[in-house]
């Protein structure tokens, strides 16, 4: 766990713990922030035509260039809850589950960023329920038909009303990966704890939960395109 001199923690493999409430805020909210920039690729500009009957020693070959091209990729922050009276459910754009802040699951998703904009997807957790809440899977999945985490540079940050900000960096290179457990929160004896999972699997939301054991039913969803 490295901390930095501007309030920053980094939750590692090694270090994979924080207490959240242990000696801070108990009111606010807790703010959950994924953003991310997709790597660039590089595409060949060249267009080789070689005709058949052509000699090459009459036509130089054209020297191939290249240039990058930034991949459009679509993650989508998401969490799993089981709170304290038994009662399961998941906040996610997909299918338009963004929660509510005043009544449960008390934690709300502020929107549904399709194109890596410099302030990502937020979620919101109400500190003044955190007795209601058991523990809270906060995961990232790539949305149908996009590039897989290996052509992304992605980051959960944790940012309580009070104290150091947590970051959760996405650095494994899963290509196969479809979806990834980030961070699990859970309520132990009324303190809130962080512990760093990144664990990746090669399906989705279902998946995760055989993992972690939620015990929710899922069906296929899809997406509305923004300005549709």
């Amino acid at each position: 766990m490295d901390s930095g001199v501007h309030g920053k923690i980094t939750l590692t493999k090694s270090q994979p713990h924080y207490s959240i409430t242990g000696s801070g805020p108990t009111t606010g909210n807790l703010y959950v922030n994924l953003h991310w920039t997709a790597r660039a690729t590089q595409r060949s500009t060249s267009q080789l035509r070689r005709k058949l009957l052509q000699p090459r020693l009459l036509k130089p070959l054209e020297v191939q260039s290249y240039q990058s091209e930034q991949l459009n990729v679509d993650l989508d922050l998401a969490c799993m809850y089981e709170l304290a009276d038994g009662t399961t459910g998941v906040v996610q754009p997909l299918g338009q589950f963004f929660g509510d802040l005043q009544r449960p699951p008390y934690i709300k998703l502020s929107g549904d960023d399709q194109y890596g904009a410099p302030s990502g997807e937020t979620m919101y957790i109400n500190l003044e329920k955190k007795d209601q809440f058991k523990r809270l899977l906060i995961f990232v999945y790539i949305y149908d038909g996009t590039p897989a985490f290996d052509q992304t540079h992605a980051q959960i940050q944790i940012v309580p009303p009070t104290g150091p900000r947590l970051e959760i960096n996405l650095e494994a290179r899963e290509p196969a990966a479809r979806s990834c457990a980030v961070v699990l929160i859970e309520n132990k004896g009324g303190e809130l704890t962080a512990r760093r999972e990144v664990r990746y699997v090669h399906g989705f939301q279902s998946d995760l939960d055989r993992l972690y054991g939620f015990g929710m039913q899922w069906q296929r969803g899809y997406k509305e395109e923004q300005g549709s």
